[in-house]
């Protein structure tokens, strides 16, 4: 059992994105480049970072630059919890197959660096639309297509197979309009995978941010916590003007936005979770504002753990 202190927290290393300063990919920069950004985590108390795809990609790198990875992020001094792939749904009708290949690859090296889970999801790239908005969630995105639903739930099944023998968790993470959009329709679908390896990742803060109407924050949490393994956390305001049908949202540091996760994370617990958390957050001074959450969900953990 992990106390607050010990309880695996990182930062999801997305605010970076994948462009190097060169203007190339991130994956094909020196490791210098890797390390600078590892320091600004590290130079914040940071210890544990999510290496998404999103911003350095390891199952697109060589053996060989793993391995490089390796030793850089040895040498700052970080380490890994858990890795996660985003927008690269294995059931993308023209990249799904390459993408099942990556998540597999995730699941080999994933142990070697000492993770436990490795997260996937459904959704899929930004549309024009969404990459020119504000905020990209204002804009209508993906939507999964039911006919594929029973490929997805094979593959998935595939992949829990693939993370029980190396001796991790796979987690699915919500996200709207997919096969794991809602509460209900995230357990269904896992309901459906039916793997003691597969559980959900309630990220339920890329359904509160939505410009439309959504459950109860406390309700939708009650329906997922039983099944979750691995939790991207982050927080929005969310307002409501009824006489104009007009939403607002806008990301926050945990402890000020809409949900309430002082009570959600002891809720958590009293349910029997003991997954890593990985801290993400929008705009602003996104990797300040994660260095801040990490401390206060170890303040939450430590009052739960009393």
């Amino acid at each position: 059992m992990f106390t607050a202190e010990s309880w695996p927290i990182a930062a999801n290393m997305l605010s970076f994105g994948a462009t190097a300063p060169d203007g190339g990919h991130i994956k094909d920069a020196p490791a210098t480049v890797w390390a600078s950004q590892m320091r600004q985590a590290r130079d914040l108390g940071i210890t544990q970072i999510d290496p998404t795809d999103a911003w350095v990609p390891l199952a697109r790198l060589s053996d060989a630059r793993v391995e490089e990875f390796r030793r850089t992020l040895d040498d700052e001094g970080l380490s890994i919890p858990s890795i996660s792939m985003t927008r690269s749904s294995v059931v993308d009708r023209e990249k799904g197959e390459d993408f099942l290949a990556e998540a597999h690859r995730l699941l080999d090296i994933a142990p070697t660096f000492g993770a436990s889970v490795v997260n996937i999801g459904f959704m899929q790239a930004l549309t024009p639309k969404q990459a020119q908005a504000i905020w990209f969630w204002l804009e209508d995105g993906h939507h999964d297509d039911p006919a594929l639903r029973d490929l997805a739930v094979e593959r998935t099944r595939e992949l829990g197979d693939h993370a029980r023998a190396k001796g991790l968790q796979l987690s699915l993470e919500m996200y709207e309009d997919t096969y794991v959009g809602t509460p209900e329709d995230a357990v269904a679908f896992l309901r459906d995978v039916d793997h003691e390896a597969v559980g959900l990742n309630p990220d339920l803060g890329n359904l509160v941010r939505l410009h439309r109407p959504v459950q109860n924050p406390s309700e939708m949490f009650e329906t997922v916590l039983p099944h979750a393994n691995f939790w991207h956390i982050k927080n929005y305001t969310r307002d409501f003007d009824p006489a104009t049908g007009a939403y607002s949202s806008a990301p926050m540091p945990l402890k000020y936005g809409y949900v309430n996760y002082r009570q959600v994370i002891r809720r958590a617990l009293e349910l029997g979770y003991t997954g890593p958390f990985c801290c993400e957050h929008y705009g602003s001074d996104s990797l300040g504002v994660i260095a801040e959450n990490i401390q206060y969900i170890r303040q939450v953990l430590a009052s739960a753990l009393a």
